[in-house]
């Protein structure tokens, strides 16, 4: 079992209201420049791409003729520098970082592949970026770069100026100092990332003394062991049928066509607003789980193998497991709750809430669960959550520190059953529930 948390031996959180720590966040603000500087992004998005493609026509090239040559950053960028006169006469039209952000998105493309052949994972080779493929996107790292004094609503671009934005850079940032700055466009909108190094007061949420076990399904998003209720809204399936008809347009359409290129940006701002969609409700949903629970159990659920159904793969995409998880993550740690991701082989869909027992097959279809050791029936998901709970709450989980977190129950129940008849599991589903059975 992961647990996300600072704890002492005891199992209790170490870290004190308005604790002093350094941090790095990464902040996205929407762009708003006109059309000139709209025109100036899209020129050093394609001066980063063309640095990308030429180092890799090179790599590709020396390789091909026996000799060694340097895929890392530095030795891209030295190649570039040397060469850059020859290659593109016209590079001054653009800040030197990108076509620096082009050398390095290139050096970390290669150090995955190698790092990944030598592992046994499966990481293609890089290969070249083309215009209407990939995401347009550039980097500042170096020089005079990000929010503008005396106006919080602007950043300032190296060669393209000082660009207005729909927030208030000031007020995200908190006083914090600007790494790097990543331009990108994603369906048709301009956004800055700000990688931001600040010293942020921690400073925990308030202590509800209550806990709750989390079963992400795709009838409903989420049920917890208490029996609340996310319903899940399923963006990609409202918006699918005018998806459709989008995609269906721009097959029609000369490819490389003015025509095609207006529809294919008609299609991405669709894309986009589905997963801005999907965004906005899981964190609305987490962080509300956050605000209202002290410890939070969840399943490691494997959504690659889920997704290998190809009934319910487009389903189970759409739910974004993943995305759920990584935000409780991030978050908890935020607001001092604590987060346990219990086994993912753990049968808690098929294991009785009540007394224990496990069935050994319980289709997709049967949506009441029906012991066949005690009668209990209940809505598999509530039962799935209440179990979920339970193997969060078990005598063998381990604290942050790998000790055990609940040492008094461990040491008062020795052997597998008590003086009551009662195991060490009922106890434990008994204390998760709330459900006593002495």
């Amino acid at each position: 079992m992961e647990i996300y948390a600072a704890m002492n031996t005891d199992g209790f959180d170490i870290r004190s209201a308005n604790q002093l720590s350094l941090m790095h966040e990464g902040i996205r603000i929407a762009l708003d420049p006109t059309s000139s500087q709209i025109k100036g992004l899209r020129q050093h998005a394609g001066a980063a791409r063309f640095a990308y493609n030429i180092c890799l026509a090179h790599v590709i090239e020396e390789r091909k003729k026996g000799n060694k040559v340097s895929t890392s950053f530095y030795g891209l960028r030295k190649w570039w520098n040397q060469n850059k006169e020859e290659k593109a006469p016209w590079w001054r039209e653009c800040s030197k970082e990108a076509y620096a952000g082009g050398c390095e998105s290139l050096a970390l493309a290669y150090k995955n592949y190698f790092e990944g052949k030598k592992n046994g994972r499966n990481v293609g080779c890089p290969k070249v970026k083309y215009r209407n493929r990939s995401r347009p996107s550039f980097s500042y790292t170096t020089g005079s770069f990000g929010p503008v004094e005396g106006d919080p609503y602007r950043l300032k671009l190296p060669r393209i100026g000082s660009v207005h934005t729909f927030e208030n850079v000031k007020h995200r940032i908190h006083g914090g100092r600007v790494l790097r700055m990543t331009v990108s466009e994603d369906g048709g909108r301009w956004y800055a990332c700000l990688l931001v190094e600040r010293e942020e007061f921690f400073k925990p949420a308030r202590t509800t003394d209550r806990q709750a076990g989390v079963d992400l399904g795709i009838k409903t998003h989420a049920i917890l062991s208490d029996g609340t209720v996310f319903e899940n809204p399923k963006y990609l399936e409202r918006s699918e049928r005018k998806l459709k008809k989008a995609q269906k347009a721009l097959s029609r359409k000369q490819k490389g066509s003015n025509r095609w290129e207006k529809q294919r940006r008609k299609v991405n701002r669709l894309h986009a607003r589905i997963r801005h969609q999907r965004e906005d409700h899981a964190h609305k949903m987490t962080t509300q789980l956050v605000k209202d629970y002290d410890t939070i159990v969840i399943e490691d659920l494997s959504v690659k193998g889920m997704v290998q159904d190809h009934k319910l793969a487009k389903s189970v995409q759409d739910a974004g497991f993943y995305q759920i998880r990584r935000m409780l993550e991030y978050k908890c740690a935020q607001r001092g709750r604590t987060l346990k991701v219990i086994d993912r082989y753990e049968p808690s869909s098929k294991r009785c809430s009540r007394c224990g027992h496990v069935k050994t097959k319980l289709g997709l279809e049967e949506r009441t669960y029906r012991c066949e050791n005690c009668g209990f029936e209940a809505d598999r998901d509530l039962n799935a959550a209440i179990n979920i709970l339970a193997a969060g709450s078990a005598p063998e989980a381990k604290n942050g520190r790998g000790e055990n977190g609940r040492p008094a129950l461990a040491g008062s129940f020795q052997g597998s059953v008590n003086q009551r008849g009662l195991t060490v599991s009922d106890l434990e589903l008994s204390l998760a529930t709330g459900i006593c059975k002495l």
